[in-house]
């Protein structure tokens, strides 16, 4: 695996990409993300959000563990995130063609967006690197083969780099449900 560089250089920019959670299950979950993106962005000037959205329907599914003699399908909410894995591709590319960018950390472990960092290494040749959280097991292969460092987020590391409470300069809280 390859190995993420020593060297710290500086960011110019940081894209976070997501979708605006339903309150279909929790309804405080709404507010509570918006909260959390407000944060962001007030606490890092140079990170801007980018939206794709969530699909909700019923789908039929089978029981893992159906009674002996009961009901083997059941009907169940069905909630796709949409949008933000192709968000990802079609920014990495275009700052690759505006040379926005000379190295991109990528903090996603969906395979779909190979063909993107594939394409960002051959055509314009710049560093790709990508980041997963070192409990959720191993990075997607399929990404790991257009990365030219790999690194690996520590829970400790992970449970350190929690965001000031209150965000300075404005009246952000944590709220008490996380």
């Amino acid at each position: 695996m390859p190995k993420a560089p020593r060297t710290s250089q500086p960011y110019h920019f940081i894209k976070y990409f997501t979708a605006r959670v339903s309150g279909v299950v929790d309804q405080g979950k709404p507010q509570r993300q918006e909260t959390y993106l407000r944060a962001l962005e007030r606490h890092i000037p140079e990170l801007k959000v980018h939206y794709g959205h969530f699909l909700s329907h019923i789908v039929k599914a089978p029981l893992a563990k159906p009674p002996v003699k009961g009901q083997r399908i059941v009907e169940i909410l069905k909630t796709e995130e949409k949008g933000s894995d192709v968000n990802i591709a079609v920014h990495l590319l275009n700052d690759a063609w505006l040379n926005a960018y000379d190295c991109a950390v990528v903090v996603s472990n969906d395979s779909d967006l190979a063909e993107s960092l594939r394409l960002v290494r051959h055509h314009h040749r710049k560093v790709i690197g990508l980041i997963f959280p070192r409990y959720k097991g191993h990075p997607s292969r399929e990404l790991m083969k257009h990365a030219d460092f790999i690194k690996k987020i520590r829970p400790g590391v992970l449970a350190s780099s929690q965001l000031p409470n209150p965000i300075p300069g404005t009246n952000l809280h944590k709220p008490a449900g996380w």
